[in-house]
């Protein structure tokens, strides 16, 4: 069996976060005519330049997605039902808990956090799950269903848990109040184009060329926009953020800290689940690594356009891929393991996640 890789560019994605965020603080502070310069492109109070990158950064995962095969998640109820709860209940309300317990003193932060918890990944996951041998398949269908939930019920969850919620532990008033119009607004900006624009590249392309040309060709073609354009956004977010970049150390260490412990209790108790319930390793994974993931470039995009560039809620939905990352890579080892340990006939084989390995 060939042995999955990441690219270069995936398996090195931490390294170059960290990379994109001191170049965008030195270009901003080296050369003090690009803030003025970048400014000249706003409308309102967006940011043209930011905005491009962040609708290129969900455009590719949309083109992924097997529209065809959604009606595969629904042959088995249980296991679907069990997706539903840990993506849209659990992960949700664990995410929320973990930001007002760590960081109730830290408003915006707090929001920044609570967005994460809400995007459930619908473009990272396909690798994670693909490293971890498990079913293409039916991740492909879950992609698809947590894609059109988030198109319908992202503003209202965003709305509840960030201005509802937050006055039922005493915080009414720390967290900025936005309406769903607002987060509506945003979410068909930076979510609803580039699904339509997926959509019918995916319908109009396989019809055209056919199913294995667009898979094959098309498809990883124009994968590496996601994460080339993320780089953009973060260089473009950090060299508009000025003094605020100093905090940085400090402020990363304190949101990364419950992104950490999300990502493995999401991916440990989904793991749990699926096995009590009876999947076999294939699907008990897929479940796992969709739960435990998220879509971070839903979470810039609205934090971004609601809350504004150089706020705390933008630079917390910033840090997420930079924890998520190198997590999600380690409990992919893990989840190898437990095939070995756990499931009968395994084949798959612990990749090697270093970053000074050869790539493809």
């Amino acid at each position: 069996m060939k042995k999955s890789r990441l690219s270069f560019l995936d398996r090195c994605l931490t390294g170059w976060i960290f990379a994109a965020m001191i170049f965008g603080v030195a270009l901003g502070w080296l050369a003090p005519g690009v803030v003025p310069f970048l400014n000249r492109f706003t409308i309102g109070t967006t940011s043209v330049p930011i905005a491009a990158g962040l609708i290129l950064m969900m455009y590719p995962p949309f083109t992924r997605v097997r529209y065809e095969e959604l009606h595969e998640v629904f042959r088995n109820k249980r296991v679907l039902a069990l997706s539903l709860t840990q993506n849209w209940v659990i992960g949700p309300v664990l995410m929320f808990a973990l930001a007002i317990i760590f960081l109730r003193g830290y408003p915006e932060y707090m929001a920044g956090l609570i967005m994460i918890g809400l995007a459930r990944c619908i473009a990272m996951v396909i690798v994670w799950n693909e490293l971890a041998k498990g079913d293409t398949q039916y991740a492909a269908g879950l992609v698809a269903f947590n894609s059109l939930f988030q198109v319908f019920f992202y503003s209202v969850y965003s709305w509840v848990f960030i201005t509802v919620l937050p006055g039922w532990f005493g915080l009414r008033g720390a967290v900025v109040n936005i309406s769903i119009s607002e987060i509506a607004k945003s979410v068909f900006v930076y979510l609803g184009i580039p699904f339509i624009a997926g959509f019918l590249t995916r319908t109009v392309m396989v019809r055209a060329k056919g199913r294995e040309w667009y898979d094959r060709n098309f498809v990883p073609r124009v994968a590496p926009i996601t994460l080339l354009a993320l780089l953009f956004t973060i260089v473009m977010m950090f060299s508009l953020k000025g003094n605020y970049i100093v905090r940085l150390p400090l402020d990363v260490l304190r949101i990364a800290v419950p992104l950490l412990i999300y990502f493995v209790v999401m991916f440990l108790v989904s793991f749990y689940m699926g096995r009590k319930l009876g999947a076999d390793y294939s699907k008990t994974a897929t479940l796992s690594f969709t739960a435990a993931s998220n879509n971070f470039e839903l979470a810039i995009a609205v934090a971004v356009s609601v809350f504004g560039i150089n706020s705390g809620v933008a630079f917390a939905a910033v840090i997420g891929p930079l924890v998520e990352v190198p997590v999600m890579i380690a409990l992919v080892n893990l989840a190898l393991y437990f095939q070995r340990r756990y499931f009968v006939n395994p084949q798959a084989t612990i990749i090697d996640s270093a970053c000074a390995s050869n790539s493809r």
